[in-house]
């Protein structure tokens, strides 16, 4: 996303294509034939089905690995902070493809791994004070892919999302479905990820009921959270929330304490990730002095997900099931009080 996470994620009946099922493979599609894809608003050709892909973080290497297409990869790049992999529904991937860095993508991965294509997002692998660009990858004669929660909006020069997080979600697998042949996967996949949503929704607190939720990702001096266009906007109000941050355009950003005091959350939700532990980063929002008459925090309503729920991946329909049941209980104990 930015800052770099991984939950051990149920394999719920409507993954059951990524838990070993068969499926159309990746080999449906004759490697000579050129795709054309729109891509961050870009329309995009390429010249043939890629062979070796290498993706940057565990949300993008997971759309891969949900898609089938193990063997169209050369590699993944992610920090070893996303949790036990073990136990996810895409295990066997992560078992079968090599891990080639533990730190963001470099040129010299790319080359090492002989990739034909880059997986990756701006802040999740790509950035312009490294050089590591889509151009600068072009030069090499290398092609990419951008994660579409990540495409820049225009609005200022560094700012991300062009589409709700969900839709950005399903516009990539159904791109990438097409640029591997695997149509039908990627349909499948996007069609029981809408069906999960709806049945949370369903269930929903509406109105009044919904619950204000603060994503909470990291930072002491001044928050770094979850706009409109990151995942989280949408595994909130589809739970049955309201993201308290909704009103900026932006994917992940700072914000300021006082903004977060002012709307006084119901709930926060903390992004499980990296060098400080969930139950720290509870502790100092608990121990926190300017929120202690913040909702959440005088109500101990303190949430976790891990890392990939939170960023764009597969696993966000499921995050958005365990939050909804989540905020059903807030709800019904406000309602009741």
């Amino acid at each position: 996303m930015r800052k770099p996470v991984v939950a051990a994620a149920l394999c719920l009946s409507t993954l059951a294509t990524g838990c070993g099922a068969q499926v159309e493979t990746s080999e449906s599609k004759p490697a000579s034939s050129a795709v054309t894809l729109t891509n961050c608003g870009q329309k995009v050709t390429y010249d043939k089905v890629p062979e070796r892909v290498v993706t940057n973080d565990v949300g993008i290497t997971e759309i891969m690995f949900a898609l089938g297409l193990e063997d169209r990869m050369a590699g993944f790049a992610m920090p070893d902070d996303k949790g036990d992999l073990t136990g996810v529904p895409w295990k066997d991937g992560y078992e079968e493809v090599k891990w080639l860095s533990k730190q963001q993508l470099t040129q010299e991965n790319v080359l090492d791994a002989r990739a034909d294509l880059v997986f990756a997002g701006w802040n999740y692998g790509f950035r312009e004070d490294s050089g590591f660009t889509p151009d600068s990858l072009k030069k090499l004669g290398v092609p990419s892919y951008i994660l579409t929660e990540s495409c820049r909006n225009g609005r200022t020069e560094s700012s991300r999302g062009i589409m709700p997080p969900l839709d950005a979600l399903y516009a990539d697998l159904t791109n990438l479905g097409k640029l591997f042949g695997v149509e039908k996967r990627a349909a499948t996949l996007v069609a029981d990820f809408k069906k999960q949503v709806a049945a949370v929704q369903a269930e929903a607190p509406t109105g009044a009921d919904r619950p204000k939720v603060f994503l909470y990702d990291s930072g002491q001096d001044q928050p770094f959270t979850s706009g409109r266009y990151a995942a989280p906007e949408e595994i909130i109000s589809k739970a049955g929330g309201v993201n308290i941050t909704h009103d900026l355009n932006d994917s992940w950003t700072t914000v300021g304490w006082e903004s977060v005091v002012e709307r006084d959350p119901d709930v926060i939700v903390i992004c499980n990730y990296g060098d400080v532990s969930a139950e720290e980063k509870r502790k100092f929002l608990l121990s926190y002095a300017p929120l202690r008459n913040v909702s959440a925090v005088k109500n101990k309503r303190i949430f976790v997900l891990d890392y990939v729920d939170l960023v764009e991946s597969p696993r966000n329909p499921s995050a958005i099931a365990r939050l909804g049941a989540y905020l059903r209980t807030v709800a019904e104990t406000d309602a009741t009080s």
